[in-house]
């Protein structure tokens, strides 16, 4: 009996720890920490998972064209990159809470770039960036979360 207590405990304290450190790096309210004042991913590549709302993925999906259509207009050399390495997918699985996962993969990263979609829709569209960003906060479900991804092994080259 006290065995089955003490493996018990150990299942329960180490869940607890696992759901921890998963809720620590991955958080899904937009609460649960500040948004930096811009978003420079530090490493190879990035990810950033978007969790919206289903009623507005098409207010989701309009930003995201609009998105594009600044980095692909625009002169600055860094934005130009940005465009050619910034993928959007969306999962085909449901995100935390029915919300719909949206998944920017940027790969590679452009190193000391920034990734906050507002700035690069202010520079793009001044007049109409807080309407647009409007809408594209109001998507949102739950949040991003910003993920900084550093290359381990390119498996088959």
């Amino acid at each position: 009996m006290m065995r089955a207590n003490a493996r018990l405990l150990t299942w329960t304290f180490g869940g607890a720890v696992v759901g921890f450190l998963l809720t620590a790096t991955f958080p899904y309210s937009p609460k649960a920490y500040a948004a930096p004042a811009t978003r420079v991913f530090n490493g190879d590549a990035g990810l950033i998972l978007n969790f919206v709302k289903p009623d507005k993925t098409a207010d989701f999906e309009a930003t995201v064209a609009k998105l594009n259509e600044a980095l692909k207009t625009s002169t600055k050399p860094e934005r130009q990159a940005q465009a050619k390495s910034w993928k959007i997918f969306r999962a085909a699985e449901p995100g935390a809470d029915g919300s719909v996962l949206y998944v920017f993969m940027i790969d590679p990263a452009v190193k000391d770039a920034d990734y906050t979609v507002s700035s690069i829709l202010a520079e793009a569209f001044p007049d109409q960036v807080q309407e647009i960003y409007k809408q594209f906060a109001g998507a949102y479900a739950s949040g991003q979360n910003f993920v900084n991804l550093t290359l381990v092994a390119a498996l088959g080259n």
